[in-house]
């Protein structure tokens, strides 16, 4: 498979989680497996999964997808990783009224503080920020930052992260999902993956990652809700570790319940590297659109296509010698 297959399999599959999501979130388990069952014989319904509701129109990208198209075109225009600059797009885009933002992501965008305090202080103010907000959006800057090696892809996620969470935890579980995408993408297997992850995660945060990430874990042993950071990347591995194909990941995901747009995106992410754009129901790209506070725009999965192979330039590009940059 061709690096490009992967790589448009990431940012896409990420965003067709987001909306295959989005109307369950919040919902009971085993709501999207009640609502579209599996027969033997019959072919699964594909167009009719992407169904809208809860204020999503069918194909309807949220959040998610939002915050990941701004983060990785602050990327591009940018040259590398201009902190300021994705501070500023993210708070112009929650200034904008997006249908949908996380509390925690609201809070400290709307703070009004600089974008090198805004986090930190919400975090001492309120104690816990170690929500799932960063892991969402992170498959823009995974792809960006892969061609660069573990520890450049690992420390960028770290600080993109801190941007809007305070916790140390939110950002380790960043940097391992763009560690994982990064072998994903180079066609290694992310789960086998998993031990050296963890390896460079830092000391104080290994053991629990090590916990949710572990063969024996499965989703109904978290301790908090998959919005949180744990669980919800523990979620997305074991939704790609117990099937056999992108289809087969995203309905599994998406039946936990709970925070399933962001699961699902986490998840689609993994398995678009692992599968490939080819792998992604074309009735699920086809309805697929990302509208974009605070501008007019609208993107398509052609759109997204074109940013995720920018991206991957870049990224291969500074991996040849540039630099990243922090401004």
């Amino acid at each position: 498979m061709r690096r490009r297959d992967r790589v448009v399999g990431a940012v896409l599959g990420s965003a067709v989680g987001d909306a295959l999501g989005a109307p369950f979130e919040f919902g009971p388990a085993g709501a999207f497996g009640k609502r579209f069952p599996e027969a033997a014989g019959k072919r699964f319904p594909f167009a009719a999964a992407m169904c809208g509701g809860g204020g999503w129109e069918p194909g309807e990208a949220t959040d998610d997808t939002q915050m990941a198209v701004h983060l990785g075109e602050s990327l591009l225009d940018a040259g590398g990783l201009d902190l300021p600059d994705i501070f500023e797009r993210f708070r112009g885009w929650a200034a904008a009224d997006p249908k949908d933002i996380g509390i925690l992501t609201e809070c400290v965008l709307g703070s009004g503080l600089p974008w090198d305090l805004a986090a930190q202080f919400h975090f001492r103010t309120e104690g816990r920020a170690a929500g799932n907000g960063a892991l969402m959006r992170a498959v823009t800057a995974a792809v960006r930052f892969a061609p660069q090696g573990r520890d450049a892809t690992m420390d960028a996620a770290r600080r993109i992260t801190a941007l809007t969470h305070g916790d140390g935890a939110a950002w380790e579980g960043t940097a391992i999902l763009h560690e994982l995408l990064r072998r994903a993408l180079d066609g290694d297997d992310p789960q086998a993956a998993v031990p050296s992850a963890l390896a460079a995660v830092r000391a104080e945060h290994r053991e629990r990652w090590a916990v949710v990430l572990g063969e024996a874990w499965h989703p109904s042993l978290a301790t908090e809700s998959n919005g949180a950071v744990w669980p919800c990347l523990g979620s997305a591995v074991w939704a790609l570790r117990t099937t056999v194909s992108f289809r087969a990941a995203l309905r599994a995901a998406v039946d936990l319940g709970g925070d399933t747009d962001t699961v699902a995106a986490v998840t689609g992410a993994l398995a678009g590297a692992v599968y490939g754009v080819d792998a992604i129901p074309e009735e699920w790209s086809a309805v697929l659109h990302v509208p974009l506070p605070p501008t007019r725009r609208v993107l398509g999965a052609g759109e997204l296509a074109a940013l995720a192979v920018a991206l991957d330039v870049a990224g291969r590009v500074a991996g040849r010698g540039g630099v990243p940059t922090s401004r």
